[in-house]
């Protein structure tokens, strides 16, 4: 990370490989790059290394202490999640939780922060239901959600190893999340 550059965090995937959910989070971070902002991706692996959260544990591992310290850096956020049964992954919204952490900080939690939302299923009706919660969570949160979210059906979208997808306008709508989280980060600092 760099000092100079302010920070986009992104939080998405699933455990068990690069998924459709965290190619898509790693292009919206490109779109937060080309405005000039540093990014961190925590992405299926990283967040497999993130114990479930217990509320009354009275150390946290490495892993738990780095992933809330970069959150606290972050001038905004981008969350991806797959849409399992309507709604988020337990592991999104595990790493969600963990943020409980900053309560007592400054800026609690996501206050006056951007988040970006990505919804991805297997079908149109859980990325909408999948977006309403990531909506609800942020507000929770006290963030921001961003005016577009992006709802993929990965059905119909396929993504590639070089991080391509099949659909130019995804690619385009995944490039406009991070380019409005770096648009309205300055505004989060004022």
């Amino acid at each position: 990370m760099s000092d100079s550059q302010p920070l986009v965090v992104g939080i998405g995937g699933t455990i068990g490989g690069v998924s459709s959910t965290e190619r898509a989070l790693c292009i919206a971070l490109e779109g937060a790059r080309a405005r000039g902002f540093t990014t961190r991706l925590f992405g299926g692996e990283a967040m497999a290394r993130l114990p479930l959260y217990d509320p009354k544990a009275t150390s946290r591992t490495p892993e738990e202490r780095e992933f809330v310290e970069t959150i606290r850096q972050a001038s905004a956020l981008i969350i991806a999640s797959p849409g399992y049964h309507g709604s988020i992954s337990g592991v999104v919204k595990n790493a969600l939780d963990l943020l409980e952490e900053t309560a007592k900080d400054e800026r609690p939690y996501l206050a006056d922060m951007p988040v970006g939302l990505i919804a991805t299923a297997y079908g149109w009706q859980a990325t909408g239901s999948t977006i309403a919660a990531l909506r609800s969570i942020v507000h929770a949160l006290r963030g921001w959600p961003t005016p577009f979210a992006a709802a993929i059906n990965s059905q119909v979208t396929k993504f590639d190893d070089e991080g391509g997808v099949n659909d130019p306008a995804v690619r385009d709508q995944l490039a406009l999340i991070g380019h409005q989280v770096a648009r309205f980060a300055p505004l989060a600092a004022a």
